[in-house]
């Protein structure tokens, strides 16, 4: 079974900072493409950021550029999202996702461009 993993979520305070990690199984996915996206209550599923299949590149959402940033181990298999400068709008549900298409060059910003997803991790930021 393949399986997508989120862990690191939490309660933070306004100007803190969290690691999310995000750990495949069932499949490996270091040479896949990634990424991070959240979810807001009432709101939708919305692109956080995204790394290459070999760590060539990297793209974030402007929201969050400059305070969010993607990385991975491809050892591991793991890919992390570390979080700094929390705000308030930073709550939500987040989500690791990875691209499984022959296609694998480039950056990805689209919900439909990613084929598996983990089920999620709560990230509560209190004012």
């Amino acid at each position: 079974q393949v399986r997508l993993v989120e862990s690191g979520g939490g309660l933070a305070q306004a100007g803190g900072s969290l690691k999310l990690s995000c750990a495949a199984s069932g499949r490996t996915f270091s040479s896949s493409p990634m990424g991070w996206f959240r979810q807001a209550p009432g709101k939708e599923r919305e692109f956080v950021a995204a790394i290459t299949w070999n760590s060539g590149g990297t793209d974030v959402a402007e929201s969050v550029r400059g305070r969010f940033t993607i990385s991975r181990d491809h050892a591991k298999d793991v890919v992390f999202l570390e979080m700094n400068s929390l705000t308030p709008e930073d709550t939500a549900v987040y989500y690791c996702a990875a691209r499984w298409t022959p296609d694998r060059r480039g950056l990805f910003r689209s919900v439909d461009d990613y084929t598996y997803w983990g089920q999620g991790t709560q990230v509560t930021v209190s004012s």
